[in-house]
């Protein structure tokens, strides 16, 4: 019965490429949306109704660590998305579900352990970042209330992860906006009518998260294909979760770097004023329209080259490649003259301080011209991760980005200490890292070697 569904509903390895591409692309990106608007919601009506040190604690500092941590599983479930993705397309559905209970019993293991030490090292991991005084006590309380109810982000996650592996990006989008608009209701409810200021928006965010991780689940638990939840075969099986940690825990280390390297960024950043760190707060909510489309391009190149992978169609899995990267290149232009020329109005959603919004009209004009230099980077990556080709990638962002970015602000900003040198550590390693995966695809990776073998030549 599974196989039959699957056979029935699967069109990633049969349809028209780029019409496929798109079908799975923007339920993702607006997904992807509606889960940036979590914080973001947080942020606005923080910084409007409660002042630019709750919008710091909120939207700075918290914000790098929660993205870091988060990241990291988030990165590890690639794993188990390319597994499933790979078995549901090769109609294997014994495995299929061994996938499923091993990565759903991990990510609730995880997040119990997530909690713990969030909680306890929440004020230790902000005095490393050189958070400002005055945004201190609010940040350690919107740290620890986020982690207790971390269990509830992962759980959504590792649910959604499965889903999109099998080609329904579509239910993920539902719960988070179901999700989302309850966060802003409870944001208004307990942020300005009730007063609680950062714990409001802490508890709002808390709550939508496990309310998402709740329909995820039941999504899983009535769907009769080979993905299907059921309670008693809930386990961790150590084959199959080290084949998950094999090629997941290469894209999680590359995030945890990607991270670390943000966090040494955002303490240069908090080095320079609360002003400066509630600009880069609101500007990072408008550079997440970016990264929100190149993410979703990504993760849609991740699952349909693992399908097609696994279903031995290496013509088509190249094609899609070529697609996905066009695609992305178009767009990511487009939104760098949206965000160059209306950024301006972005910023009067978060702050009416004007000095605040002059340093993020700079940051605007300096950074968003360069977003294609980041393109090849993400679609390459996800391509290979598709197919199971994780360590070198990784290596490369963790060298091409993280290393140079951390070696630039290190030696450059001490010499010369302004906004300009530490964004310019972005363009920078994109160029530079963007370099390196072109060389690496077209010659040496994994893709390339296995395209001179081509079992289909369907398209």
């Amino acid at each position: 019965m599974g196989r039959q569904v699957a056979e029935k509903k699967n069109q990633i390895t049969e349809g028209l490429i780029w019409q496929q591409i798109l079908l799975f692309f923007f339920p993702i990106l607006f997904g992807t949306f509606f889960q940036q608007l979590y914080n973001a919601a947080d942020a606005m009506i923080v910084g409007r109704f409660v002042g630019k040190e709750a919008l710091s604690a909120v939207a700075g500092s918290t914000g790098m660590l929660t993205q870091m941590v988060v990241g990291f599983f988030v990165g590890l479930s690639s794993g188990a998305a390319v597994l499933v993705s790979q078995y549901y397309g090769g109609k294997r559905g014994d495995m299929v579900g061994y996938a499923v209970h091993t990565f759903l019993a991990f990510s609730v293991l995880a997040g119990a352990v997530m909690t713990v030490l969030g909680i306890f090292l929440a004020p230790w991991m902000l005095k490393a970042m050189k958070t400002p005084e005055e945004v201190m006590d609010m940040s350690i309380l919107y740290l620890r209330v986020y982690f207790a109810g971390i269990v509830g982000n992962l759980a959504y996650n590792s649910g959604a992860a499965i889903l999109r592996a099998v080609g329904d990006s579509k239910r993920p989008l539902y719960f988070l906006i179901a999700s989302c608009l309850i966060n802003i209701a409870l944001d208004v409810v307990l942020v300005v009518v009730c007063k609680l200021g950062v714990l409001g928006a802490a508890l709002a965010t808390v709550f939508s998260q496990a309310l998402s991780a709740g329909m995820v689940t039941v999504a899983l638990l009535r769907t009769k294909d080979m993905h299907r939840l059921e309670w008693k075969k809930l386990c961790l099986d150590r084959r199959m979760l080290a084949r998950m940690v094999r090629i997941g825990f290469p894209s999680g280390l590359q995030s945890v770097t990607y991270g670390l390297s943000n966090v040494i960024i955002q303490s240069a950043i908090n080095s320079l004023g609360t002003d400066s760190v509630a600009a880069w707060a609101s500007y990072s909510k408008l550079d997440s329209v970016f990264w929100m489309v190149v993410c979703a391009f990504g993760i849609s190149a991740t699952t349909f080259v693992g399908q097609n992978f696994g279903a031995g169609k290496m013509q088509r899995v190249r094609s899609g490649v070529k697609n996905c990267m066009v695609m992305t290149i178009v767009s990511s232009l487009a939104l760098s003259a949206l965000v160059y020329h209306w950024g301006v109005y972005g910023f009067r959603l978060f702050t009416s301080d004007p000095g605040v919004i002059s340093i993020g009209i700079a940051m605007v004009h300096y950074l968003s011209p360069m977003y294609v230099a980041y393109v090849s980077i993400e679609i390459l990556s996800g391509a290979l991760r598709g197919v199971g080709d994780c360590w070198i990638p990784m290596l490369l962002c963790c060298g091409g980005v993280c290393v140079l970015r951390v070696a630039w602000v290190l030696v450059a900003v001490p010499m010369h200490r302004n906004m300009y040198t530490i964004m310019f550590s972005y363009p920078l390693t994109w160029v530079v890292t963007t370099v390196l995966f072109l060389v690496y695809y077209l010659f040496f990776s994994k893709l390339k070697i296995r395209g001179r073998r081509d079992v289909s030549s369907h398209v």
